[in-house]
């Protein structure tokens, strides 16, 4: 089911109803509604896939269960490992099989030995990545006893499932997200207020930015060989409008559900775009992934300790298993070991760390060193997603290469001019709005009610009459 479908306009407000009519009951009741929900928001695509989240769902509960009642080390440590191998293996066969198969038979024909591969017809479940990362979470805190494990099965079914964060995010800790299923929920206008907002901000980004980029992102990159320089630069620069308006505004309608709700999921994007060096982006971009890896992959391999040989190292499988997790294609390997490059010199210069805070805090505009910096490091970045967004490396190679030639100067393909301005209106939005969870939580907040409700309305209207053709979230595929 999306978020921007009519679908979810009608499934919405008849859980939202029934949610809150349940507070009068015990919270065994709302918590058991929200997996209801959550479920047919899943199965909404695919009803099979419901026993792969009911799979995982069940190991992990009763894995955690059990880490909490032995003391033998061992055997909590067989059992850590048969929840990593039950997720990672449902994961590297649902999304990756065919790409293993691929490159193996690749391989050996190239030493001249001619093999039949078998291939299957594997469809990729939604959120797989998300869920299956989110559940592991939960098993890994809960055998290094950072979190007391829960014996309230509904409670943990809806932790995995909840359909606000499912199928693309955040990724939730269990420490931080499972408590707020055992606590009682009582409505809060003031709550569900901003969470509208912040729903109404993520369709804006959605609809308006991703998919009236993505028509044109679409067509640029598919005719690449007959586009000019500065059609291709364009295209780069909107497929980086896209990418971000998509997932930060799936991220933005899903952070606002959830409020609706009485939950408060972490901020996933911090205006990624303005920052200053790309260790600041990868802070403030899907920082729910980017955290995960931290946290669960770079500190256990040692992360900035040791040598410096072995701080690169680590920064390189971090980045190199960021962008496979992405997708089954060596183009997202590539562009992860593209953004371990640009990160290393700020980790061998000592200062990965040094932008920690949002750009021009204390200022409207920035200086003139932060905005050739913040500038610098779009460039940079949209030159690593143009790996990201082609099917093969060699098509992202002619794309950059036939970008970079005289025809660079030439007029690039024509846009409507509302695409131009609705981007402008964004950038200046997302700007004024860089100190908060998200560009328009406190606009016209302290403004007469007639200013904000004509500000909201506006938004409304530029949706239904500017949305363009429905795309699919990208993330989606990830």
């Amino acid at each position: 089911m999306l978020f921007n479908s009519i679908d979810f306009a009608i499934f919405l407000p008849i859980v939202f109803a029934l949610y809150w009519l349940l507070t009068r009951y015990p919270l065994r009741a709302q918590n058991s509604l929200l997996v209801i929900a959550s479920y047919v928001f899943y199965g909404w695509w695919d009803w099979r896939f419901l026993s792969l989240i009911l799979f995982s769902t069940v190991v992990d509960y009763c894995i955690g269960v059990y880490l909490n009642k032995l003391s033998d080390d061992r055997k909590r440590k067989y059992l850590l490992w048969t929840s990593i191998g039950v997720n990672i293996g449902l994961l590297m066969f649902f999304k990756y099989f065919n790409f293993f198969v691929d490159n193996f038979v690749t391989a050996f024909t190239f030493f001249g030995a001619a093999i039949k591969p078998t291939s299957l017809n594997i469809i990729l479940p939604v959120g797989i990545s998300f869920y299956t990362f989110q559940t592991l979470s939960y098993t890994i805190d809960v055998y290094k006893r950072k979190l007391e494990p829960t014996h309230d099965f509904i409670q943990f079914s809806a932790f995995v499932s909840f359909f606000p964060q499912l199928v693309a995010g955040p990724i939730e800790r269990a420490t931080s997200l499972l408590p707020q299923f055992t606590m009682k929920r009582k409505f809060d206008k003031i709550q569900a207020a901003d969470g509208m907002r912040q729903i109404l901000w993520g369709l804006f980004k959605k609809i308006i930015v991703a998919d009236n980029c993505a028509k044109y992102v679409n067509v640029i990159f598919e005719n690449y060989e007959t586009m000019s320089g500065s059609s291709l630069m364009l295209g780069a620069v909107l497929f980086a409008f896209q990418i971000y308006g998509d997932f930060s505004g799936y991220s933005d309608i899903g952070i606002g559900t959830a409020r609706l709700f009485g939950f408060n999921l972490m901020q996933n994007f911090a205006f990624p775009y303005f920052s200053r060096d790309i260790a600041e982006f990868w802070r403030r971009w899907h920082i729910s992934l980017s955290t995960w890896f931290r946290d669960y992959v770079y500190i256990p391999l040692g992360g900035s300790k040791g040598s410096i040989l072995f701080q690169i190292r680590n920064v390189f499988v971090i980045f190199l298993v960021s962008g496979f997790w992405h997708g089954a294609n060596w183009t997202f390997i590539v562009w992860g070991a593209i953004n371990a490059l640009l990160f290393l010199p700020l980790l061998i210069g000592k200062r990965n760390r040094v932008h920690k805070d949002i750009v021009a805090k204390d200022s409207s505009l920035p200086s003139f060193f932060d905005f050739v910096k913040i500038l610098m490091t779009f460039i940079l970045t949209c030159i690593a997603w143009v790996f990201f967004r082609s099917d093969t490396i060699s098509d992202a190679y002619h794309y950059l290469a036939k970008m970079i030639n005289i025809s660079a100067f030439d007029y690039p393909i024509e846009l409507q001019t509302y695409v131009y301005v609705f981007l402008v209106f964004f950038v200046i939005m997302e700007w004024l709005g860089r100190r908060q969870q998200y560009a328009i939580e406190k606009t016209l907040i302290n403004y007469p009610r007639f200013f904000r409700w004509s500000f909201y309305y506006a938004i409304t209207m530029i949706i239904f009459l500017y949305g363009g053709e429905t795309q699919n979230f990208i993330y989606f595929q990830f």
